[in-house]
């Protein structure tokens, strides 16, 4: 189990298609409600709202294999105060490094940390603490490609291959909750904390401040933090009230 500090970081969401913030349903591209055209724009609101950090996912690079809004990415970088983590298309130590040069904080390996898993060792080697891996499940399952595909690995025996890794963090994604307003899966992120050291990011599912209540009461069992998206765009969840909770 990992030690984390005594506040529950609340990561609000920027996922990017076409160069516009949107949010899809169980990681569908054909089931995308956009948001808005000006990624900068509602970076820059979230810091209003008291925003520490965001999540920003280039949900064309994760399919694509490589960047593909990076300028949408750049003006994020220009406009957010805070930390910015982000994930999408990063498979190569090139895409690693230029994203760390940028002002990226934290990057974001997935597909590449079950297909090549050497990757994430060596850029948690060269940036301890800066590179988090994605563990994104169907069914406990490890899901890949943009939760295209779905491997034969599990969730804990994936997580367990980066424990002495460096890494900063797991991203844990229940992908069959995402987008959907289900309500976070609770009880299998805390699983997943508590199986491994490594702190645990929650994400996939949040409705409203119960789950950042119910969350913040597993940071001891190693839970980091919460990303949050389509509850903030709907107004199902205030962001300053979940950033105070969380605290």
């Amino acid at each position: 189990m990992a030690a984390v500090s005594s506040g529950l970081i609340v990561f609000p969401a920027i996922d990017l298609k076409g160069g516009q913030v949107v949010r899809l349903a169980e990681g569908d591209m054909e089931r995308a409600t956009v948001y808005g055209d000006n990624p900068a724009a509602q970076s820059q609101a979230f810091a209003a709202a008291g925003a520490e950090w965001l999540h920003v996912v280039d949900l064309d690079g994760a399919f694509a294999g490589e960047s593909v809004n990076g300028a949408a990415v750049s003006s994020i970088l220009q406009a957010f105060p805070g930390k910015v983590q982000l994930g999408g298309g990063i498979r190569n130590r090139e895409s690693v490094e230029r994203w760390l040069d940028l002002g990226v904080e934290r990057v974001v390996i997935g597909t590449a940390a079950l297909e090549n898993p050497e990757l994430v060792r060596e850029a948690a080697r060269a940036h301890p603490g800066r590179v988090v891996v994605a563990v994104d499940a169907r069914d406990g399952m490890v899901a890949t490609r943009g939760w295209a595909d779905v491997s034969d690995v599990s969730v804990v025996e994936l997580a367990k291959r980066f424990e002495d890794a460096g890494v900063a963090a797991l991203l844990f994604t229940d992908v069959g909750r995402d987008g959907l307003l289900k309500g976070c899966n609770v009880d299998a992120t805390v699983a997943l904390a508590r199986a491994v050291s490594i702190p645990v990011i929650a994400s996939g599912g949040v409705t409203d401040i119960g789950d950042i209540h119910a969350l913040r009461r597993h940071v001891a069992d190693g839970i980091e933090g919460v990303i949050t998206g389509r509850a903030l765009y709907d107004g199902r969840l205030d962001l300053a009230q979940a950033i105070e909770v969380a605290r």
